[in-house]
């Protein structure tokens, strides 16, 4: 159990990032002070919205550079912080030629070095670490291997690896790596949030998030004969950057937290879209039978082993840890959708 005093300055990593710019602006409208680290700071158009927060809000923000893979980065933000958010880590839908550069380094060293400063600041008491649902599992046939069919915190992901679904890889050995890092000592406490894909709006047009990639697809015609039968557990990113908040700031809280408003299909979401917006868009109609998906799978950006292992079949997430530890409340898919692609209409980005 750990009291954090809200008149100290809180550490936000990867402060330009999809859910880390809601977690500064909740901080800035509760006047807490905030250390935001991000790249680099000579990118305006990186850390413009940013700024505007900080210009109309009560709380104070500072950025400072600081690089994931350069250790010794971290400590001069950290000094004089009680809490501090690890949130800085890459999430595309597609990892390049070298998945080791794209997202496994940066997730498992980008946490050594952050929590090598925790350790070395004494000040801190707790580190809130932005992980991931793909820390439970790595495909949704994963799901046929569990008791009840449902995943829980208890679960782990065992079977990605750098060959084959490497995001999923990367985000489990860095939230194991926190938590022996955790264990190695006993001033501060660590709580890691899960969450399933995360949509809603952006907070700046800027953002590489996966997310926004995913929900660009809807308008721009690439889902338009039909998209794949998948189902996903979805939440809102101000109801992820809420159990951020919630996580640092009480003080019973512990563990993992599966972060999830729960299951929804592509076609699903592509429904919600057209009820709202009508026939502007390409929104799909259809699903895709799985056998086509397969057959163009290297042409649609994916792998013939993702297809297999994910398209079809029926994945639940228990988020009851989440509400009984954090008191944390979950929007309507419908509301989440609807903002999302407003907010890329808005921005001009279909």
């Amino acid at each position: 159990m750990q009291d954090i005093d809200k008149s100290k300055p809180v550490m936000v990593t990867g402060g330009s990032g999809y859910i880390a710019g809601w977690i500064v602006k909740y901080l800035l409208e509760e006047g807490v002070t905030v250390r935001a680290t991000v790249r680099d700071t000579g990118l305006p158009e990186k850390v413009a919205h940013l700024n505007r927060l900080a210009e109309s809000l009560p709380g104070k923000l500072r950025l400072f550079a600081a690089d994931l893979l350069n250790p010794g980065a971290f400590e001069q933000a950290m000094q004089g912080c009680e809490l501090v958010m690890h949130t800085a880590s890459p999430f595309l839908l597609k990892g390049g030629k070298n998945p080791r550069s794209a997202f496994i380094r940066p997730a498992l060293e980008g946490t050594r070095n952050v929590l090598a400063a925790v350790n070395a600041v004494s000040t801190v008491k707790r580190v809130v670490l932005t992980s991931s649902a793909a820390a439970i599992f790595g495909d949704f046939v994963d799901v046929e291997t569990i008791d009840g069919d449902v995943f829980t915190e208890e679960h782990w992901n065992t079977t990605s690896s750098e060959t084959h679904q490497p995001y999923n890889y990367s985000k489990t050995i860095a939230e194991k790596e926190a938590w022996k890092i955790s264990r190695n000592q006993d001033r501060w406490d660590l709580i890691t949030i899960n969450p399933t894909m995360v949509l809603g709006p952006a907070l700046t047009k800027t953002t590489a998030s996966g997310s926004v990639a995913l929900m660009k697809q809807f308008g721009d015609g690439t889902a338009r004969l039909g998209v794949p039968d998948l189902t996903m557990g979805v939440v809102d990113v101000r109801d992820v950057a809420r159990s951020h908040i919630l996580a640092g700031f009480t003080p019973e809280a512990s563990g993992r937290h599966i972060v999830s408003a729960g299951e929804i299909t592509l076609l699903e979401i592509g429904r919600i879209l057209r009820e709202h917006f009508g026939d502007r868009y390409p929104f799909p109609k259809k699903t895709a039978p799985k056998f086509l998906v397969y057959l163009l799978a290297p042409l649609l950006g994916t792998t013939r082993a993702f297809v297999k292992k994910n398209v079809g079949y029926r994945v639940r997430f228990d988020n009851t840890y989440s509400i009984k530890d954090l008191n944390l409340s979950y929007r309507p898919f419908k509301e989440t959708v609807v903002d999302h692609f407003q907010q890329l209409v808005d921005d001009g980005l279909v």
